[in-house]
């Protein structure tokens, strides 16, 4: 996967994407990362990229002309690849829409900045518009790395056991349940018995039911789409009569 960004601001990100995951990732040779100045398809002496609003108003807007040549510049005209504003006008993300991601094999971010961008980058160059939440950021540079994060890991490989990413938190609709590693008695807190039992069927089942019962604390939102076996709703009924 090649995965394309442009930003007024490239040096926000190397520090991330060459660490942890997304470092071993691109040695792999699982994904590509370029980032992109948008101010270098500036004209003018002065490489502007924002103006004041018609019409008054308070902010800047990113101006049409940089983010169409760079987008322009980096795709040829006949290839499809989804090009993405980072904005809280866009849909929500969440891990659907990482899935959904991870199966291009292309991706193009455009990060917005000040108050956003002229309209007529909505309406004739994005294909898609992303927000991860219901706040402000000063710019789209952390959201594109939020979902640069959440894509990468979902390729083949990238996590390096198979299937890693399945059991993730909203990979299966649910939270994830709670886990254990040695030692077995830290400060007089044990370990479950069933966790270190050895018992795979038994073990299987408390996972699910901690899941379960973790979702329906937290998120019980998200019991109203997960996929639940008839054993999952005796529980989840057991939880309610508690």
């Amino acid at each position: 996967m090649r995965i394309d960004i442009l930003t007024l601001f490239p040096g926000m990100f190397p520090g991330y994407l060459n660490e942890s995951i997304l470092k071993r990732a691109q040695e792999a040779g699982l994904v590509e990362f370029h980032l992109h100045n948008i101010r270098d398809y500036a004209t003018g002496k002065h490489r502007v990229t924002d103006e004041p609003p018609f019409g008054g108003g308070g902010g800047m807007i990113l101006k049409p002309g940089p983010i169409f040549r760079a987008v322009e510049a980096i795709k040829p005209a006949d290839e499809a690849c989804p090009v993405i504003l980072l904005t809280p006008q866009g849909r929500p993300f969440t891990q659907t829409v990482a899935q959904e991601l991870a199966q291009q094999e292309r991706l193009i971010l455009i990060c917005g900045r000040y108050e956003g961008v002229d309209e007529r980058v909505r309406q004739h160059l994005v294909t898609d518009e992303i927000s991860i939440g219901d706040y402000v950021l000063t710019g789209g540079e952390l959201a594109a790395l939020v979902v640069v994060d959440a894509v990468t890991r979902l390729l083949p490989g990238a996590l390096g056991a198979a299937g890693a990413a399945e059991t993730d938190s909203y990979a299966t609709g649910l939270l994830e349940g709670p886990h254990y590693t040695k030692p077995a008695d830290f400060r007089g807190w044990q370990v479950p018995d069933v966790v270190r039992s050895g018992h795979a069927a038994n073990l299987a089942r408390w996972r699910r039911e901690g899941a379960l019962r973790r979702t329906w604390e937290r998120r019980p939102d998200l019991l109203e789409t997960a996929v639940l076996s008839e054993a999952d709703k005796r529980f989840l009924q057991s939880l309610a009569e508690e």
